[in-house]
């Protein structure tokens, strides 16, 4: 049983999501003590739960201590995650994104075709909005070869939850990831609200726009009464280049302009333009699971490697015969990865 601690690195949910999803995937059984031991409610939240439960599900996990708000519970695999049809609801307006983070390296190393419904959030806080999964993450798996495609049912926000999402995935072993430094060519976007006036995502939109000082294709929207539970918003950012795709995003907040919003994203989006970085910062800690799972080493540059993306090292070679290396390249960090060492 391979033994892990909460607390190290980051020590929040991303930690809890990528052990549970790799002991499944090695079949290797797992201990996780202090959980989330760093944020200011430790604990598995609905949201961490409602994930654990549902990898458990696909590999017929025998668990000890899963519930509500525990520090720590163990996860022993009994079968490998075969293809089904699954439901998550995670009963809050917990991010869907992030359930789906620990979901999809388990069924695409899956026995076959999967597809999953998850209800909660769309579009929370401190968590990649709906937008920028399918626009950024999906895109460069889809630049990996793998197949994965994703439908909205509606979108739900924090505190009421109730949005709806699909995904469909077949299995598959991703392809080295091949990016370079690379000039944007264009740079797109997405800003909606729901049960707000329109003015308020054309105010986000306007501000990003004068923000990055170049021509961009954003919209702006105001989602039908149908096509969201609940009040509120976000702007998502994408810059498609020859290295890839970066992107940044931005959920709307009570108090909080909606020119500042734009104004942010559209800073983050030019900070990362700005750099020839390869993928941005959240990309860069998402990729580094399916990069582990290739058969080819691969290697790319970020701005800078997050405490998100070193929690994913250390945590992904407790599991993975896989390495990890990182240097400099000019003002940039390029990072390695050997699977299979």
């Amino acid at each position: 049983m391979i033994e892990v601690d909460g607390a190290y690195g980051e020590g929040g949910g991303q930690l809890v999501r990528t052990a549970v999803a790799l002991s499944a995937l090695t079949g290797k059984a797992l201990r996780l003590t202090g959980v989330r031991a760093k944020r200011g409610r430790p604990g598995l939240a609905p949201q961490h739960l409602a994930a654990v439960r549902a990898v458990a599900a696909l590999c017929d996990a025998r668990c000890e201590g899963l519930e509500l708000r525990a520090s720590g519970f163990t996860f022993e695999p009994r079968a490998r995650p075969a293809g089904s049809e699954l439901r998550v609801d995670v009963g809050t307006a917990g991010s869907i994104t992030l359930v789906l983070q620990a979901l999809l390296p388990i069924l695409l190393g899956a026995s076959g075709p999967s597809r999953a419904v998850v209800t909660g959030g769309t579009d929370v806080r401190q968590a990649p909005t709906w937008d920028y999964f399918c626009q950024v993450l999906l895109r460069l798996l889809g630049g990996m070869g793998l197949r994965v495609r994703a439908s909205l049912g509606r979108r739900g926000y924090y505190p009421r939850g109730g949005g709806e999402v699909a995904v469909e995935v077949h299995p598959g072993v991703p392809a080295t990831l091949r990016v370079q430094h690379g000039h944007s060519l264009h740079v797109s976007g997405e800003a909606h609200v729901a049960h707000l006036p329109l003015a308020i995502a054309e105010r986000m939109r306007a501000a990003a726009l004068a923000a990055l000082g170049s021509e961009a294709r954003i919209g702006a929207r105001a989602l039908r009464p149908e096509e969201a539970i609940g009040t509120g918003g976000a702007i998502t950012l994408w810059a498609e280049s020859g290295a890839g795709v970066l992107g940044a995003s931005r959920v709307a907040e009570r108090g909080v302009r909606a020119e500042a919003l734009g104004e942010a994203v559209a800073a983050e989006l030019a900070a990362e333009l700005a750099s020839g970085a390869a993928l941005d910062l959240h990309a860069a800690d998402q990729v580094l699971v399916y990069l582990a799972m290739a058969g080819e080493p691969s290697s790319f540059t970020a701005r800078a490697v997050s405490s998100h993306a070193r929690t994913a090292m250390w945590l992904i070679e407790q599991f993975l015969p896989a390495r990890f290396s990182v240097e400099s390249d000019g003002a940039l960090a390029r990072i390695g990865v050997t699977p299979g060492v």
